[in-house]
Order: C-alpha cells, then structure tokens, then sequence
C-alpha cells in the first residue's frame, strides 16, 4: 500500500495495513537540512528539500506544502519584516478603519508572488513524490485571513461591533482562496489545508455563525475539484468541534486540549480525525517513551478513520528521537501499531 492509497483508504472508512502519520513539519524540518525558518519561508526550494527531507528520514504519508500565514496578506499588499528565526511580523495591518475595506477585492491571487511560490513548490514537491505520496496544498481560512489583514483584536471588535464589515469581507476572501486553492490542485495537490486557527478563540455561535458558512462554501468549491480537504484549527475546540464536522472537511485536526475519544463521540464515525500528540509536553519535553504512549493511546481512541501526528506543528528543538518513537521509521517504538 502506497502512502497516498494508505490515506485515501482512511478517508473512505476502509481497513489499511496500518494508521498514516502525517506529523506537521515547517521550522524543524528546515532545522533538519541546516536552513532557517526565514529560508523555510521564503524560498520555495528549501521548503521542497525540507519537506522531503522528512518524508523521506521518518517515512511519512503526505508531503506539505504548509509555512506561513502570511502568503495570502502579501498578496493583498500588506508589509513585513521576516526574522531569522520566527514568523513574519507585520509593519502594520492593511484594514484600518471600514474605508480600507475597497482595497479588498476579486483578483488572481495565485499569480501575487508569494502565493505563486506556493504552487510552484506544490508542483515540484507533486513531480517528485505525487505519484506515491499525498500533496498537501495550504491556504488561510477565512476568519484568519481575515485576523491577519485587520489584526486580531479589532477582529473580535468587529464581530461585535460591525459584522457587516467582516461579511463583506469574507465574501471576497474567499472567491480568491477558491482561485488559490484551484491552482494548487492543478498543480499537483490531492489535498488542501486549511488553517484557521483564530477560529479557535471565538464561542460556538460566532463560529457557527461567522465562520462556518464561509469555510463550508470554501470547502464545497474545492470538494468540487475533486480534492480533499483537511481542517486545522489548533487550540481548544471541544465546544464547537461538533459545528466544525458540519463544514464538510474530509479530515479534522485535532489539538492536544481536546480527547480523542470525546471528539469521536461528538463528530461521529464518517470524519477522519487527526491528533492528537501535544507538541510541548510530550513532543519536545517528554521522552521517546513517553511519545509511544501518547501514540498508542491516541491510535485506539481514534477509531478506523484516523491519522497520526501531533496537535500541532513540531516545534523547534524536539529530540529527532522523540519523533522516530511515533513515525514508522528507525527508531519506531510503537512497530506493533505501525506494523513494523
């Protein structure tokens, strides 16, 4: 079984020789062929050689074309300064004040230079594993591009105070995502993330109501592509997880606060679930030990429709050991689960 048949097969409910593993990799994996997360970020090729570094060390399923969030924000002509070592940090939001909202409008994303960057990586990573492994396109949700193109406070204001500002908004976001996402799918992805991680911080009935919508008709469109889609939203969702298995995500991510077990019962058997390893606590400070038991654990909670990774991206700085321990790989030690 190849692993890209291995995650289609999960997907469909179908039995597999064992769970794929598709841990989230960007500032490590960079790390892992001695370039920083700037390089990671932004040029292209170190995030193909990076990506495929680690697929090809751990002997993972999917191949990501994850890195940042702020591709889409550059397209619409936000500023920023990049650091060596971390994500980069605005120079200032480009909505303002309501009047800035014109500058939001229907345009080729995908030709905008970073965006571009991403579907030239998509392709090349596609042309190198795409006929064994999954690509995994990356695009903003809508609530978080829109957090990264206002900021989040006068986001959560906004909410508030003038939720018409946002609905109009997320209106354009959106038709241009679905241009995004089109383009990464002919450029070689059988999946599209989606992260919307500030989703995370709003109640169930502002998701339900703000963001549901939008990600559903934004899922639909790429559905419509002929591709799959994968939810992240990292944090604390238990109380609105039920409303996201309502967008019609094929796989949702689920983050080290919230039980497997318990998101189970809540979204049913007909979603794939991903998670649910904390990256701080067992990742990066427990040892390889202390990862196979989360793995293990999290592998039987998970039920038949379930992949393997972590809550959230592996940080900078976890032992290569403690990653071995849950992938399958040398130095596996949960080969019983893995069929090792």
């Amino acid at each position: 079984m190849t692993p890209k048949e291995r995650i289609q097969a999960t997907l469909r409910g179908e039995s597999c020789d064992r769970p794929a593993v598709t841990p989230i990799f960007m500032s490590w994996a960079a790390g892992f062929i001695g370039r920083t997360y700037r390089d990671y970020y932004l040029d292209g090729d170190v995030l193909v050689a990076s990506q495929l570094a680690v697929v090809r060390a751990f002997h993972l399923d999917q191949v990501s074309a994850i890195s940042d969030p702020w591709r889409e924000a550059s397209a619409y002509g936000m500023e920023f300064d990049y650091p060596e070592h971390g994500v980069g940090r605005p120079r200032r939001v480009l909505l303002q004040s309501p009047e800035d909202v014109t500058r939001i409008r229907p345009f080729p994303i995908e030709q905008a230079p970073r965006p571009a960057q991403r579907i030239e990586s998509v392709r090349k990573m596609a042309q190198a594993v795409g006929r064994t492994h999954s690509v995994l396109g990356w695009l903003e949700g809508p609530l978080a591009l829109y957090a990264d193109l206002r900021g989040v406070e006068s986001m959560f204001l906004d909410l508030i105070d003038k939720p018409q500002m946002y609905l109009d908004v997320a209106e354009v976001l959106i038709e241009n995502q679905i241009r995004f996402a089109r383009a990464q799918v002919a450029a070689g992805a059988d999946m599209l993330g989606v992260g919307d991680a500030v989703a995370s911080l709003v109640s169930p009935a502002m998701y339900r109501q703000f963001v549901l919508p939008f990600e559903k008709k934004l899922f639909d469109a790429i559905h419509e592509m002929g591709v799959a889609v994968k939810l992240h939203i990292c944090g604390d969702i238990k109380n609105s997880v039920r409303f996201m298995a309502q967008t019609g995500c094929d796989i949702l991510d689920v983050d080290w606060m919230v039980p497997l077990d318990e998101a189970r019962a809540v979204v049913g058997a007909e979603v794939t679930l991903a998670g649910n390893l904390d990256p701080s606590a067992i990742l990066l400070q427990g040892t390889p030990r202390d990862v196979a038991n989360a793995a293990r654990r999290n592998i039987e909670m998970g039920g038949q429709r379930f992949i393997l990774q972590p809550g959230c991206e592996i940080p900078p700085g976890t032992p290569e050991a403690n990653i071995r321990a849950f992938c399958p790989c040398s130095g596996c030690l949960i080969p019983e689960r893995l069929g090792l």
